[in-house]
């Protein structure tokens, strides 16, 4: 039988190839661990303010990053993806629940807990589901930070810790670049959706996420 992790979250806000570490992980890719990109890094207005505020540790997360009043840019598509792998890494599913979010909205997830998969992360994906993501799985709490090569699709990226809790959120994050993106708080867990997700869903840093999935 699969084990199941069931993890609880709160609001803070930001998504693709994670750079943890210093490494960039894809992303679709993150720093720790890194995704690329072909095109010229585009703005970095994705982070919003990127000063965290600290929380009494029986309220949620000790650090988190508000999400800024204005929204970035909206960023677009990629007009030309590179081709990637013919045959695409098997990954596990699950869910991810916003409990405190109005119609308490769900994502359904690919899940990516090797390193092969947190490389690759989104790179050469077309298109998405409007309510599908990539849950990327860290071995432990650390700053993450990701960069979009061969990233086609633009992002949002929620940064959760341990618990669940939310930390941070990067919006809009442009297609196509190395440029790493990161928020200055440890994550265990980052949640690439669509570009505009959480501000449509109403989702914020400090908010109850609970995560669902085999592993």
């Amino acid at each position: 039988m699969w084990p199941r992790w069931v993890f609880a979250c709160a609001v803070g806000v930001l998504a693709c190839e994670p750079v943890g570490g210093r490494s960039a992980t894809p992303g679709a890719t993150s720093t720790p661990t890194h995704a690329t990109s072909a095109s010229a890094p585009p703005p970095a207005a994705t982070s919003a303010n990127l000063t965290p505020s600290a929380s009494a540790p029986s309220a949620g997360p000790s650090c988190v990053v508000p999400l800024a009043e204005t929204p970035p840019p909206k960023a677009l598509p990629a007009t030309d993806c590179p081709r990637g792998p013919v045959t695409p890494l098997a990954l596990s599913r699950g869910y991810a629940h916003f409990p405190e979010v109005s119609g308490a909205p769900r994502v359904s997830l690919e899940v990516a807990a090797t390193e092969p998969a947190r490389a690759q992360g989104l790179m050469y994906r077309t298109e998405l589901a409007p309510d599908e993501g990539m849950l990327f799985v860290f071995p432990r709490e650390a700053p993450r930070s990701f960069w979009m090569r061969n990233t086609c699709l633009p992002l949002d990226m929620l940064f959760l810790d341990r618990q669940g809790y939310i930390v941070g959120i990067l919006e809009q994050v442009p297609v196509m670049n190395e440029h790493p993106r990161s928020v200055p708080c440890p994550a265990a867990f980052v949640l690439e959706v669509n570009a505009g997700w959480v501000r449509d869903h109403g989702v914020k840093p400090g908010q109850r996420v609970t995560l669902d999935y085999t592993s």
